[in-house]
């Protein structure tokens, strides 16, 4: 099954690539590596989830959030290499979670992403993570994602 069956199959579709909200490409290449920008929970130009986790963001809003995230990135992925059945696998996720005081569960919220790229990629979706809790993140965002693939 290719990559955009399965999408299909899980009722996901692309939105078109983000626009920068910087001075930044959404993705670089750099051989068999490409290097996807921060994406945060942005559909229809606006950011969907906002606030702090914890706060005014619950734990499966900011689960919610991050699989957002996760799709938009798979949107530049697939601006940069053409097909997404290019991907070899995805190799590390970054995830930032715009954490309120005591808020301790940012490995949950980045579950959310890591789950999806198992979901649509199998074994090549595992990934080395990192996640961080951070005191803000661009446009108030709840969560931001970045993510290193290989191609074939």
């Amino acid at each position: 099954m290719s990559i955009e069956e399965k999408l299909n199959e899980l009722g996901i579709s692309l939105p078109p690539t983000p626009t920068p909200v910087g001075a930044y490409v959404p993705a670089i290449q750099s051989q068999k590596l490409v290097f996807v920008s921060g994406q945060i929970p942005m559909f229809n130009g606006k950011v969907q989830f906002s606030g702090k986790v914890g706060r005014e963001v619950d734990l499966e809003q900011a689960q919610e959030a991050a699989r957002l995230c996760a799709v938009n990135a798979l949107a530049v992925l697939q601006a940069q290499v053409g097909s997404l059945d290019s991907i070899r696998r995805i190799v590390r996720l970054e995830i930032f979670v715009n954490s309120a005081k005591n808020f301790t569960d940012q490995s949950q919220v980045a579950n959310g992403a890591s789950s999806l790229f198992g979901e649509i990629f199998g074994d090549a979706g595992q990934h080395a993570r990192l996640t961080i809790g951070v005191a803000e993140l661009p446009l108030g965002a709840a969560v931001e994602l970045a993510l290193i693939a290989e191609i074939k």
